[in-house]
């Protein structure tokens, strides 16, 4: 395998990793929860997912051929709610990564070096999808610590806990 199927691998991977982190935290959520906002200025998680939705369908559809930001985006209306469920909030979720992760694997170890366009600034392929990859995992995070914010004591760590390092490390068989 070469390094460009390897990276294609490895990137897929790494997205996984954060889309699962996303889930985790949606599963500890209540319906209501997904609306919180902390105060008038801060997004709530059904706003930040909105805004990865159009994010990810605009950056990936006709990934190769067209400008990763569409003529049909409205960036700024993925900043006003228009979800009113949870279950519309992670069915947009889904369908953005979906698209992210049908693109990914139709891409080639020659597409890595290809040029697309992202506002009309011109990007070789790998370094449009490294932009993504440090996009979307910033939007996790946000989401992650909204999710603990909300669950405080009840929070269900998705990974390392606090004070768990050299525990996590001897299960792994490693030695500080």
């Amino acid at each position: 395998m070469g390094f460009e199927v390897a990276f294609l691998k490895d990137f897929a991977k790494r997205l996984t990793y954060y889309k699962t982190l996303g889930d985790n935290t949606f599963a500890q959520l209540a319906e209501e929860d997904f609306f919180f906002t902390a105060s008038p200025h801060s997004n709530s998680i059904a706003i930040i997912v909105q805004h990865l939705h159009g994010n990810m369908l605009s950056r990936f559809t006709n990934f190769l051929t067209e400008d990763g930001e569409k003529a049909w985006r409205n960036r700024d209306t993925e900043f006003e709610i228009t979800y009113t469920s949870k279950q519309a909030v992670l069915k947009a979720w889904e369908e953005g990564w979906q698209c992210v992760f049908s693109t990914i694997a139709s891409l080639t170890a020659e597409d890595l070096t290809k040029t697309v366009y992202i506002r009309s600034e011109p990007l070789l392929v790998y370094d449009a999808l490294l932009r993504q990859l440090a996009h979307y995992p910033h939007h996790v995070g946000q989401i992650l610590f909204i999710g603990k914010m909300i669950k405080d004591a009840n929070w269900q760590p998705l990974s390392i806990a606090k004070g768990s390092s050299q525990q996590y490390n001897q299960q792994l068989g490693h030695k500080a």
